[in-house]
C-alpha cells in the first residue's frame, strides 16, 4: 500500500504541514538593530549585488532605541553605524564617521566611507557573517544569532579601539581609527598586487593591534580562519556600543596561535559573569543555539494530526 494515496495527498493537514516546513526557511532572517551608545547612531545598509533592498538604506537610531527589518531569503549585504550626523528636516546632511556620501539619511545604494566598523552577512541554507575592521573602526559593535542551529557564535568588537588607536592611524576628528591600507595605501597593507593572496599577505603590526583588541573580528583581508561565523535559520541582533566590562583588549598578542588565543581569552573571560554571552565572545567559544521550540511544537502537533488522519483514512 502506497503511503501517499489520493486521499492522503489531498488532506488539508498535509498541505498545511508542508507549507509550514517550506515557509519556515523561505523568509530569510529578521535583523534587529539596538543602540546602547550614549549618543544617536545612524545605521547604514548596503545590499549586495543582486539582493533585494531592505525597507530602508539608512535611518536614525536614538540612544536606547531599537528597530527591526525582515530580510528576504538569500539576502547579502553589510551594516554600519554613522556618527555625529547633522541632518535637516528634509533628511539632508552629512556624518563625521561612516558617511555614505548620499547627502541624505538614506544611503541609497552607497557604502560607508572608511574608517567604519562593518557587519557583513550572506544568508542562505547556511548563513555566513562577520564583523570587519578591514576598513577601519568607528564604533563598538556585536552580532548575535538567535533561534538558529549550528555554531551561531557571537562576534564583533566590544573594545573602544579609538582609545587604543596608534597616533598615525587616528582620524582627524578623533572619532575613528583608520586601517593601515587607508592611511598608507601600500600593496602590503592593502593585500593587493604582489600581496594579493593569503600566502603573501600577512598580518601587519597594525592589524595585530586590531586583532589583539577584537580577536573575533576581521583585522585584515585574509583573516578568515578566526573571523567568519555560520548559523542556519537564525535571526540576528546588531548592537552598537554593547554594555560590557573592560576586556583588557583580550590580552591576545598572537591571534594566529590557537593555544595562545585560548589562554589569553580565558584570562579575559575570568572576570566576566558565568554563562555571559560576553564570556563566549572573549573566549572564542561558539554558543550553540537551540531551534525555535514554538515551531517544533507546532510541527509535532500537525505531524501527529496528519498521521492520525492517515490512519483513519486507511484503517477505519
Amino acid at each position: 500500500m502506497e503511503f501517499f494515496s489520493d486521499n492522503s495527498v489531498s488532506s488539508p493537514l498535509f498541505w498545511v504541514f508542508s507549507l509550514l516546513l517550506i515557509s519556515h526557511g523561505a523568509s530569510g532572517a529578521k535583523f534587529t538593530f539596538v543602540n546602547k551608545c550614549d549618543f544617536t547612531v545612524w545605521p547604514g545598509i548596503l545590499s549586495g549585488a543582486g539582493s533585494l533592498k531592505l525597507d530602508t538604506t539608512g535611518f536614525e537610531l536614538r540612544r536606547g532605541g531599537s528597530r527591526s527589518f525582515q530580510a528576504p531569503a538569500g539576502w547579502s549585504g553589510r551594516f554600519w553605524g554613522r556618527t555625529d550626523c547633522n541632518f535637516d528636516g528634509a533628511g539632508r546632511g552629512v556624518c563625521v564617521t561612516g558617511d555614505c556620501g548620499s547627502g541624505e539619511i538614506e544611503c541609497n545604494g552607497a557604502g560607508a566611507a572608511p574608517p567604519a566598523t562593518l557587519a557583513e552577512f550572506t544568508l542562505g541554507s547556511t548563513d555566513f557573517y562577520d564583523v570587519s575592521l578591514v576598513d577601519g573602526y568607528n564604533l563598538p559593535m556585536i552580532v548575535e544569532g538567535t533561534g538558529g542551529t549550528g555554531a551561531c557564535g557571537s562576534t564583533g568588537c566590544v573594545t573602544d579601539l579609538n582609545r587604543q588607536c596608534p597616533t598615525e592611524l587616528k582620524a582627524e576628528n578623533g572619532g575613528a581609527c583608520r586601517s593601515a591600507c587607508e592611511k598608507f595605501g601600500t600593496a602590503e597593507y592593502c593585500c593587493s598586487g604582489a600581496y594579493g593572496s593569503p600566502a603573501t599577505c600577512k598580518p601587519s603590526k597594525y592589524s595585530e593591534i586590531f586583532k589583539s583588541a577584537c580577536p573575533r573580528s576581521y583585522s585584515y583581508a585574509y583573516d578568515d580562519a578566526t573571523s567568519t561565523f555560520t548559523c542556519s535559520g537564525a535571526d540576528y541582533t546588531v548592537t552598537f556600543c554593547p554594555s560590557s566590562p573592560s576586556l583588557k583588549s583580550s590580552t591576545d598578542s598572537s591571534p594566529t596561535t590557537a593555544a595562545g588565543e585560548a589562554a589569553s581569552a580565558g584570562a579575559a573571560a575570568a572576570a566576566l559573569p558565568e554563562n555571559s554571552w560576553l564570556t563566549d565572545l572573549a573566549v572564542g567559544e561558539s554558543s550553540r543555539r537551540q531551534p525555535d521550540l514554538g515551531f517544533l511544537v507546532l510541527v509535532l502537533i500537525l505531524g501527529s494530526s496528519f498521521f492520525l488522519s492517515y490512519l483513519n483514512l486507511h484503517f477505519s
